[in-house]
């Protein structure tokens, strides 16, 4: 492939050939590589959605926690038997969190809905 260039201002024009070189990809190497991507783009893509679905239940958690202690928002409303209650609930999902980090998606959205 040959490349071309001018200076403007000197009217000065330069011609350079590019060469495909010894240690450079083969078509067929670049061909696996978009291959390879396109094949992992699902695993990456489930692999944020697992992560997604996480820290979508670990924020729940700690804005319920922040909501049972708020005066403005919940407390005031709830009895002390029911902040118990909501309390230990909230203590048990951290807990599940804690020790099933690695848990799948489906896991987390299920725990979610359980809290």
């Amino acid at each position: 492939m040959t490349v071309s260039a001018s200076d403007k201002g000197t009217g000065k024009k330069e011609t350079i050939t590019i060469t495909n070189d010894k240690g450079r990809l083969t078509k067929e190497e670049i061909d696996q590589m978009i291959a390879d991507s396109e094949k992992y783009a699902e695993e990456d893509k489930a692999i944020k959605e697992k992560i997604d679905a996480k820290n979508q239940f670990e924020n729940y958690i700690y804005q319920m926690k922040n909501s049972v202690e708020d005066k403005e928002k919940l407390a005031e409303k709830l009895s002390d038997e029911d902040k118990s209650t909501v309390k230990d609930a909230l203590t048990d999902a951290q807990d599940w969190l804690n020790a099933n980090s690695d848990a799948e998606k489906d896991d987390f959205e299920d725990k979610l809905k359980e809290l």
